[in-house]
């Protein structure tokens, strides 16, 4: 379900919303404008996700990923440019699960204190079982805002290790979320990774500006200059600072929370009947034990079976061990040097003016179903090597053939021939479905040549 194109973040996997959603949801009872780090490519996911929370922000795009640390020091560094020095910056991962809105609010207060006088702030969970998938926080002594001093940070150990820190008593799961002054966080980065900083100033200090109209009143996307921040080193902010850093505060979380890091994880979300089974959607578990289903499309049946996952999507299905899903990202890595598609892209593919699902495809055709939003339009563009007709499911279609315009509703088609400059928009206020048949000799979504695009793409 988390693809390349489509990371985990953005994915509904509790309920209908994304973990995004519920994280921009939780923070935003502090303030109606939020600041996000992302990917260049996945800005129009944030800011459809913005929209429909009708929040405001500015989103940072990183050319490519850096980790942790230089994310924090672009975040640190814009806000610090816009007025406000000492500002002080809740940190939050965008796709932790924390259904206890209360407990979290709590922790976060509780942490305003010792971030306040100069500390550094982490957040950690009390560990429920010893885990090997996330780090761990040594408490120290007692502090007098009420914190624990951290003694240190310990990487993702082995089961050995991780039962043994969970007899101590004195360790917290790593959350990765922090607190700090803006001012303060400049001071460690440039006493621990002034490298980091530096190519993060040079990026931020020639950074460009785009105001994105949007549903809460818009958003401006920030480009770090790319040259500047590619020469930036990727590290984390644990490995960067918080390891180096002599006056960092932990606070505990008590409510539930679960960084979603595999299927283990996304299962313990549903409860379970009498056998141990958990189901999503369609599935079905017959003289199954602790069996998990994720089927929201079509029936997927599990017989005899025990301490399996089985999770369907309409094109790629997992079949795993509940004792192996933390291999799943070997899977992932095979696939990609195979050149399969589902390793990097859904079936469904979302566009910043909506989607295109390929519902079917063969030797010289493939047929999509298209859905644009209201008031959006796909760019102006040519195929070398293809022909489409567009057949209006839904909704009112503007489509611009050479040098005509012409408007389509319900049951009406129309034909592009192959080179034909053209234009679908949707002029309405309701959003506009077509079913599209493309036939010709190559039909890669590479074959398009943009004249003029309203979201920034160029070329090809």
């Amino acid at each position: 379900m988390s693809r390349k194109s489509f990371p985990k973040q953005f994915v509904a996997l509790v309920g209908e919303r994304s973990l995004l959603n519920l994280t921009l949801e939780r923070v935003g009872r502090w303030a109606s404008q939020v600041l996000c780090v992302a990917s260049d490519e996945h800005r129009f996911l944030v800011a459809d996700t913005l929209d429909a929370l009708s929040m405001t922000g500015s989103l940072i795009l990183e050319p490519e990923a850096r980790n942790t640390a230089a994310a924090i020091a672009l975040a640190v560094l814009h806000v610090q440019a816009q007025g406000d020095r000492e500002a002080m910056m809740l940190f939050c991962p965008a796709d932790h699960h924390i259904p206890d809105i209360q407990a979290f609010e709590s922790m976060v207060e509780q942490g305003q204190a010792p971030a306040n006088q100069g500390a550094i702030v982490t957040f950690g969970v009390n560990p429920c079982f010893p885990s090997t998938a996330y780090g761990y926080i040594r408490q120290g002594r007692e502090r007098s805002d009420g914190s624990r001093q951290v003694d240190g940070f310990i990487e993702k150990p082995d089961v050995g290790k991780a039962q043994a820190l969970c007899l101590q008593g004195d360790v917290l799961w790593n959350a990765g979320i922090f607190l700090a002054r803006a001012d303060r966080l400049v001071q460690a980065l440039e006493h621990h990774a002034p490298d980091i900083l530096a190519c993060c100033r040079t990026a931020m200090g020639g950074a460009s500006r785009e105001l994105h109209q949007g549903g809460a009143g818009g958003h401006t996307f920030v480009r770090p200059e790319p040259q500047a921040f590619l020469a930036c080193r990727k590290e984390s902010i644990d490995y960067a600072v918080m390891e180096k850093c002599s006056d960092v505060a932990v606070v505990p979380f008590r409510g539930q929370w679960s960084d979603v890091g595999s299927w283990n994880a996304v299962a313990e979300l549903q409860s379970p009947d009498e056998q141990g089974n958990r189901v999503v959607g369609h599935g079905l578990a017959l003289q199954s034990v602790n069996t998990y289903i994720h089927a929201p499309h079509r029936p997927v049946v599990a017989l005899g079976v025990q301490d399996l996952l089985v999770i369907d999507t309409p094109d790629a299905a997992l079949v795993v061990h509940r004792d192996h899903v933390e291999r799943v990202k070997d899977v992932v890595a095979r696939l990609d040097h195979l050149d399969n598609a589902q390793a990097v892209t859904h079936r469904k593919v979302n566009r910043p003016w909506g989607w295109f699902d390929s519902i079917d495809a063969g030797p010289r055709f493939q047929v999509k179903r298209i859905l644009v939003k209201p008031g959006s339009s796909l760019s102006l563009q040519r195929h070398h090597h293809r022909a489409e007709h567009w057949v209006v499911v839904s909704g009112t279609a503007e489509v611009t053939v050479g040098n005509s315009k012409i408007l389509l509703t319900e049951n009406q088609s129309t034909y592009i021939p192959l080179g034909e400059v053209h234009r679908l928009a949707n002029p309405g206020k309701v959003p506009l479905e077509i079913i599209e048949v493309q036939s010709g000799s190559y039909l890669g979504e590479d074959d398009i040549v943009r004249f003029e695009d309203t979201y920034g793409r160029a070329g090809a």
